[in-house]
């Protein structure tokens, strides 16, 4: 057994997500924190909504609300869309809590008393219309380096290279256009550079990553400078030292807490369960693992940023140091990057209309079509397109005329000829063939999602379902009403098959694994979904809100991975389909949709 930290990227708190998002880090986390529970693993799958920063500011000026009013209501909308695809996190939460307060100040506090948080002064941005900080990311012009406009104020995604907002050439607000204003003020600056020679040398043992994230990283490593940490801004966490403390514009960086929110969370999920320390085996035992997943905007922030903090943290940098009382913090195994899900050939843009949100898609059609879709035809290594086209021919051919189509004529041959499963007679060569095949797809189908590999993985165990329907083509059990040994042998091998299957597949088809299992007449939960708790927080009486979690015992709610023999005598009734036909004609009623938004 294992212990996996399964770290989810925390989608910020300003809307509904669409499914280039979850495309990116709720899929793929999910389909990977499935997979290790079946196996035997000990996972802890964490993440939560980003509240802070000053793109919250905007958006609740906008919809004239208080940050927090904001926060709190997209937070809800996030969990709701998140729990009905099935994300099945051990603790869903929030960078808004006491307890998220606590430990990003307790860390900030380490790594300035380690010396790798410096005092500088630097010059920021400002909008001259309301005189507000705007983030670096809200900063956009061309790049100095490559000449790429549409560079970031603090990265060009085009080469890759480090920049400030002030380095940009012609800089213009992403808010409303204008030229943003410069002023020098005092921040903070973790100080990359006194960590760039440990940062380098973990990065070089991260030989099994991506190679895309890989190079990538250790290309930016040559062009570290000390990274502002903190902000002028009203709304966020305030800075843990004396003269800093009260100041009330002067907040630590976004981006520099929501990172954090990985521990801060593990924290809070120990807490919740009556145990205090249960975090502290996923992040202080080196023999630990820990899987980040986000999109690729996010790498610099997973590779760079929050593993400098951890070295920082722990006091393994130029500087020396020593760890605060959460101990020796592990780094990352693997920084899980997907690419870009673009929609009908163009990408993703809210404002523009060119977007699909997850909830609006749950509406309208189940949700493993969704899922399934973005597991074997994602953005997993290369931008991949999502085309209503596509989604539907996906959806008949494969879901519903393979896995479905041999789930419902497996289930009704057995309920018309046998009422039950029926027991085997002496195999045959066909038959054992099939078992064969179904019980390899184990070791395949594990390995591929153990290594990041859905497509590869959704497609193997997609191939023993072909091979199934295969068999019940050659068998042609129809045609053995005469010989019932042998058309129970048949049916109890097709029902072997289609058990084996629906393992396989529960990863990718959560919602669906459950509905097989019970139309082969078993009972309790084969593949657990997830569930909205409204807890209080904490540490503040006050505050109330939903998290996501679950309950994923294995043996009690989570299915084993391997093969578990069908039991004859189990009562098979009249099967009802698991998928849904679509109609050519939502093709086009989804296309004007776009075209009207």
């Amino acid at each position: 057994m294992s212990r996996i930290l399964s770290a989810v990227a925390w989608p910020y708190a300003n809307g509904p997500r669409h499914i280039g998002h979850v495309a990116g880090f709720g899929v793929p986390s999910d389909i990977f924190s499935r997979y290790n529970r079946m196996a035997g693993n000990e996972v802890l799958m964490v993440s939560g909504t980003d509240e802070h920063g000053t793109p919250i500011l905007v958006l609740a000026d906008q919809e004239g609300l208080g940050p927090q009013e904001l926060a709190d209501k997209y937070n809800r909308v996030v969990v709701e869309d998140l729990v009905n695809l099935g994300l099945s996190y051990d603790l869903f939460t929030r960078t808004t809590t006491r307890n998220h307060y606590a430990v990003v100040q307790e860390m900030f506090r380490t790594v300035h008393k380690n010396g790798y948080m410096i005092e500088q002064s630097s010059l920021g941005a400002i909008s001259p219309s309301t005189g507000r900080t705007l983030p670096d990311r809200y900063v956009e012009g061309t790049c100095p380096i490559c000449g790429y406009d549409g560079a970031r104020g603090d990265q060009c995604d085009n080469c890759g290279n480090q920049l400030d907002a002030i380095d940009l050439i012609n800089p213009r607000s992403r808010i409303n256009g204008e030229t943003p204003k410069f002023v020098e003020s005092n921040h903070f600056f973790l100080d990359l550079p006194a960590l760039a020679g440990a940062l380098e040398a973990w990065l070089r043992t991260r030989t099994d990553w991506r190679p895309n994230v890989l190079n990538f990283s250790l290309n930016l490593i040559d062009d570290l400078r000390p990274r502002a940490m903190s902000r002028d801004i009203d709304w966020g966490i305030p800075i843990p030292l004396e003269g800093w403390a009260d100041n009330p514009n002067k907040r630590l960086y976004v981006w520099f807490d929501a990172v954090i929110g990985y521990l801060s969370a593990s924290i809070e999920w120990a807490r919740r369960k009556g145990d205090p320390d249960a975090w502290r085996p996923f992040w202080n035992d080196p023999e630990a693992l820990s899987y980040y997943f986000m999109g690729k905007d996010n790498i610099t922030f997973h590779s760079q940023i929050w593993p400098a903090e951890l070295l920082a943290y722990d006091g393994r940098g130029a500087k020396g140091g020593s760890p605060g009382q959460f101990g020796a913090l592990n780094l990352p195994t693997e920084v899980v990057s997907s690419e870009f899900l673009t929609m009908e050939g163009k990408q993703f843009s809210s404002s523009r209309g060119v977007v699909i949100y997850v909830r609006d898609v749950l509406s309208r059609y189940q949700p493993d079509a969704l899922r399934y879709f973005l597991s074997v035809a994602g953005p997993e290594n290369q931008d991949s397109d999502f085309t209503w086209a596509d989604f539907k021919t996906r959806t008949n051919s494969e879901l519903v005329a393979g896995w479905g189509n041999l789930v419902n004529r497996t289930a009704s041959l057995i309920h018309k000829n046998f009422g039950e499963i029926p027991a085997p007679g002496e195999l045959q060569p066909v038959d054992q063939g099939l078992l064969a095949a179904t019980s390899a797809g184990f070791d395949k189908v594990g390995g591929l999602i153990g290594t990041h590999r859905n497509r590869a993985a959704v497609s193997e165990a997609m191939r023993v379902v072909q091979e199934a329907n295969r068999y019940i083509s050659e068998t042609e059990p129809w045609k053995l009403t005469q010989d019932r040994d042998r058309l129970g042998t048949v049916l109890h091998t097709a029902a072997q098959a289609v058990s084996d299957a629906n393992t396989l597949l529960a990863p990718f088809l959560p919602h669906s694994a459950q509905k097989v299992h019970e139309t082969f007449g078993r009972t309790g939960t084969f593949s657990p979904l997830p569930r909205i708790d409204e807890v209080t927080d904490l540490d503040d009486d006050s505050r109330h809100y939903p998290v996501i979690t679950g309950d994923y015992e294995l043996g009690r709610t989570v299915a084993p991975w391997g093969s578990s023999p069908v039991v004859p005598g189990t009562p098979v009734g009249k099967p009802v389909p698991v998928f849904t036909k679509l109609d050519d004609s939502i093709v086009e009623e989804e296309l004007e949709r776009l075209r009207q938004a």
